[in-house]
């Protein structure tokens, strides 16, 4: 009797175990303190149809005259400081270096308003304007800082790259360049916005593993929650070249494989003519539900990250490359 105890006992502190580790390799982060910048981080709040609306901003400590705006939407559950540092502060970094405004706000209890019909989040039950939010937004900017408003770039991961959707949809007027990570375009009976049918200069960015957005097309189940079909990543940049005039299936590019061994890989496929705006598919072979970054890791439950390039640094190429035109 004693030995079966023993045994059990045995079996229960394995069993904790196994777990405690299984918790920790699948959904720990890599922690990241905020980088050592001499710019200014600074809370807002502003009204917006009846709402107090939040945001978080970075400004470099020298901003020159007609300077970018480029705004951050991160995806469901996550706030400003949570969009910051989800992106490793890599925007803050590259705010700092090539002299733009960087803004995070906040979604409705956490959740953009985006255009899938299936999504169940209060955003979208209560439709929340969340265009007239980011207008606003813009607005409150202007007349911070000396912003260009042709230079302004709206760029969002996941429900917050479901969002850059519905602004390129309905409000392209807003955006100088655009770019979506780990989101594919709704499905025609999945989406309630209204398209303007206007080009816009977008970069799409998604992991070919990804189990949250398929790449390949299919349903977006977030832990449990069916948020209806999506088109394949493909599909998604198609309809932005076609929207834009070209005719052809892009052209690849080539991208040296740099020397990390972590499984990933980077393709990237690119319509660039001077007469039309561009429209990039930067495909991360490989790569789950996260944002690419030379070091740090999200939770192993969102699939691999990949460290052979920064997200954020690829973001702003592609809308330098819009600046240059």
């Amino acid at each position: 009797m004693k030995l079966a105890l023993k045994i059990l006992l045995v079996i229960a502190v394995v069993i904790a175990a196994t777990a405690a580790f299984a918790r920790y390799w699948y959904l720990s982060w890599d922690e990241i303190a905020p980088p050592e910048l001499p710019g200014v981080v600074e809370n807002g709040v502003l009204q917006h149809d009846g709402q107090q609306r939040q945001w978080l901003s970075y400004t470099p400590a020298s901003l020159g005259q007609q300077a970018p705006l480029l705004i951050f939407l991160r995806g469901s559950g996550s706030d400003g400081a949570m969009a910051r540092a989800g992106s490793y502060y890599s925007f803050d970094v590259l705010a700092e270096r090539e002299g733009f405004v960087v803004v995070y706000p906040t979604g409705f209890e956490r959740h953009w308003n985006d255009c899938r019909a299936a999504a169940t989040y209060s955003a979208n039950l209560n439709k929340i304007d969340d265009v007239g939010f980011v207008r606003r937004l813009i607005a409150e900017m202007e007349t911070r800082y000396d912003i260009d408003p042709e230079q302004v770039f709206v760029a969002g991961m996941s429900n917050g790259g479901h969002m850059v959707y519905r602004l390129a949809y309905e409000a392209p007027d807003l955006l100088a360049g655009a770019a979506v990570l780990m989101a594919n375009l709704p499905v025609e009976n999945n989406s309630e916005c209204k398209p303007a049918g206007e080009p816009v200069p977008i970069v799409l960015l998604t992991g070919t593993e990804d189990a949250i957005n398929p790449y390949a097309g299919g349903d977006v189940v977030v832990f449990g929650e069916n948020r209806g079909a999506v088109q394949s990543a493909r599909a998604s940049a198609d309809y932005w070249a076609k929207l834009a005039g070209y005719a052809g299936a892009g052209e690849r590019v080539n991208r040296p494989k740099t020397d990390v061994e972590d499984g990933t890989a980077i393709e990237i496929l690119e319509w660039a003519e001077t007469d039309k705006m561009p429209v990039t598919l930067i495909s991360i072979v490989g790569g789950g539900h996260t944002f690419p970054n030379p070091v740090y890791s999200a939770p192993r439950i969102l699939g691999a990250t990949s460290h052979e390039a920064d997200a954020a640094e690829l973001v702003w190429a592609f809308f330098e490359r819009i600046v240059q035109r």
